[in-house]
């Protein structure tokens, strides 16, 4: 019969071993979560290049609690029949889902401006991009702190 501190040494190692994986993997998945973030931008622009500017992502930089946030996006344009915003869309880096939230707009809308209220996993940056009239695309980005999350499916 085996001494009783072989199985506690093996269970050591085994755990040791498991330990040192998630350490070596986890920055894997955290370069993992910003490349989603951009697929998703792309997937939504279908290939087209997003230029910075007329697009403001308001939103508080440190929020207590991930559960309920608002956010307001505005864009810089004048809404008439030849040069209006047609949609907006929100994305985030580390949430269950990439997007957040889409909205259409026309020239009839009178200004280019919705809020709602999101939840928020973790830490992360958000993405707010505008498509115009012309088919062009604009975004702004916001790195957000979160100290209480929300919206947890394993891990984030």
């Amino acid at each position: 019969m085996p001494p009783p501190t072989l199985p506690r040494r093996r269970h050591i190692l085994v755990g040791a071993t498991g330990l040192a994986m998630g350490v070596v993997l986890r920055p894997a998945s955290a370069s993992a979560a910003a490349g989603d973030l951009a697929v998703a931008v792309a997937a939504y622009t279908q290939g087209a290049p997003v230029r910075t500017g007329k697009v403001k992502l308001d939103i508080a930089e440190l929020v207590d609690n991930g559960n309920v946030v608002p956010i307001t996006v505005t864009v810089d344009s004048p809404m008439t029949a030849a040069d209006h915003v047609k949609s907006i869309a929100v994305f985030n880096e580390k949430n269950p889902q990439r997007d957040v939230a889409r909205f259409t707009l026309g020239p009839r809308a009178g200004k280019a401006s919705v809020s709602t209220r999101i939840r928020l996993a973790t830490s992360q940056q958000l993405v707010a991009v505008a498509r115009m009239s012309d088919d062009s695309y604009w975004s702004h980005t916001v790195n957000v702190i979160v100290t209480l999350a929300a919206c947890i499916e394993g891990d984030p």
